[in-house]
């Protein structure tokens, strides 16, 4: 053989030799990614294949499936009450792909988890069809119901999060305005094109405003805030007057901030009358005493600047919420009674409010309590995990003894309930570029206690699209009358 076609010869064997390479390494290395990657048809396929399993709310399903025909799609995934749950469920579409709960237990309820592998051997040989197991909520459909007609009612793009605090449960997770899963479940284009407007609308219907957008928390953040100045012995007596002037001269800087319960009330006042009227300049104090670093560790151990729901808490995913690394004095001091450049989600704000019942122990979020085998079995069921101890017990009891003053003789009275003891705390969120350009933010928290049973709430509201006058905003009003109904289904007042 002459040497061009020997060279030629080489070069074919090598191109050989790759193409036999690279096929092995697609079936032996890459099959099982490529297998379930999610835009790979067959997998589509074999996820509506069956009826899916139910997610489960209470002791009822709010899922189901359909029967469809003419595609290769067997069956339509259906929602129950799907505006009020889709922050829970998230959506499970032929065509737009999964979200939420859907998604993250899909394996589950398709009926394709490897922990299904004998029954559909035994589903084979017996001709049954496969079953997906069902995903057990630890929702509480009566706080959900009452938080979503809360924020409808009054027509705002809102949040609303409310906890157990001795486990970390969540008994409701609420987003305004919402969507209907149902609508896109199928593939038509007819489908696509509801998915599509919702994307499009500037209410922004898909957003999970709970667990997914952050805001300023404004007032609300004052709770942590005292806890922080406690903790530290910058405040050891909730009683006795400050040294805090008010109008408040901010750090290094010309400008004074005031509040709005008025200077004269407001001027050297305790924590307590501080926390009672929301006074800006007692807690701006507090947390240009306790100084940068100290606030943020306190902020820490209540969960911000962590990923407290990828890893740990798989379930769900969330933004972080940030207490911004490297302040300065004025920073600090803003960020005191939560603006600045701190930011939450309505999620964080709960786990605060619930660390501060539950005696200073932070108990990990979850919402799913059991995960079952399409026989009922219980596959995998979730046990309350301690996160951290936030702040100690010492110390919780003081700010759970201003909250409940608040409640009782300030800013939260609209959250009281008969027989129940109720702490909260307001708060309004200024923002703009110049602080109070944009319509501000209502913010509420509370905890509510009684026969042996307790639960958390935080409440955010966007009033954006809401015909209200900039001087009807306010947590208390707006947000307080929400906490007080879901804190009632929970204990059943």
């Amino acid at each position: 053989m002459n040497r061009p076609l020997r060279h030629i010869a080489i070069f074919c064997g090598l191109l050989v030799m790759a193409l036999l390479l690279r096929a092995n390494w697609i079936q032996y290395v890459k099959s099982e990614p490529l297998a379930t990657h999610e835009n790979n048809r067959r997998v589509k396929i074999a996820q509506f294949a069956t009826p899916r399993g139910d997610i489960i709310v209470g002791s009822e399903a709010i899922t189901g499936s359909k029967a469809v025909e003419g595609t290769d799609f067997k069956y339509k995934r259906t929602f129950k009450q799907g505006p009020m749950y889709a922050p829970v469920t998230g959506y499970a579409s032929q065509s737009q792909g999964m979200s939420l709960l859907e998604k993250t237990y899909d394996s589950i309820l398709s009926g394709q988890d490897d922990r299904f592998a004998f029954r559909h051997a035994k589903d084979i040989i017996t001709g049954e069809p496969r079953r997906g197991g069902d995903v057990i909520t630890t929702i509480n459909p009566k706080a959900q119901k009452a938080g979503y007609k809360g924020l409808s009612d009054l027509g705002a793009r809102g949040a609303v999060v409310a906890l157990e605090p001795e486990t970390g449960k969540v008994l409701a997770l609420v987003s305004t305005p919402s969507y209907d899963p149902s609508v896109f479940a199928g593939n038509s284009f007819k489908e696509g094109d509801k998915f599509q407007a919702l994307i499009k609308d500037k209410g922004k219907p898909l957003a999970n405003r709970p667990l997914r957008e952050t805001f300023p928390p404004g007032s609300t953040f004052k709770i942590l805030t005292a806890a922080a100045a406690l903790e530290n012995g910058v405040v050891t007596d909730v009683d006795a007057r400050t040294d805090a002037v008010s109008p408040y001269p901010l750090p290094l800087s010309t400008n004074k901030i005031s509040s709005e319960a008025g200077d004269a009330t407001c001027n050297k006042a305790s924590m307590k009358t501080a926390m009672q009227y929301s006074c800006n300049n007692v807690f701006l104090d507090a947390a240009s005493k306790v100084g940068a670093e100290k606030m943020r560790e306190t902020a820490e151990k209540f969960g911000f600047n962590a990923d407290v729901y990828s890893d740990e808490f798989g379930d769900m995913l969330a933004s972080k919420s940030l207490y911004p690394e490297k302040l300065d004095k004025p920073g600090t001091a803003l960020t005191g009674m939560g603006q600045g450049s701190l930011t939450s989600t309505p999620m964080q704000m709960a786990m605060v409010t619930a660390a501060l019942a539950n005696d200073g122990k932070l108990m990990q979020p979850y919402i799913v309590d059991e995960l079952r085998g399409p026989d009922l079995s219980v596959l995998e069921k979730n046990e309350p995990k301690l996160k951290s101890q936030a702040v100690s017990e010492e110390t919780a009891k003081k700010v759970q003894e201003m909250m409940e003053f608040t409640a009782k003789e300030g800013s939260a009275q609209r959250a009281l309930i008969d027989g129940v003891t109720v702490g909260g705390k307001t708060g309004t969120a200024q923002r703009g570029v110049n602080v109070n350009d944009e319509v501000p933010y209502g913010w509420f928290v509370s905890y509510g206690k009684a026969g042996g049973k307790s639960v958390a709430v935080a409440v955010f509201i966007d009033p954006t699209a809401m015909d209200i006058s900039r001087s009807d905003i306010s947590g208390g009003r707006l947000g307080a009358p929400i906490a007080k109904s879901v804190m009632k289904a929970v204990l059943g007042k």
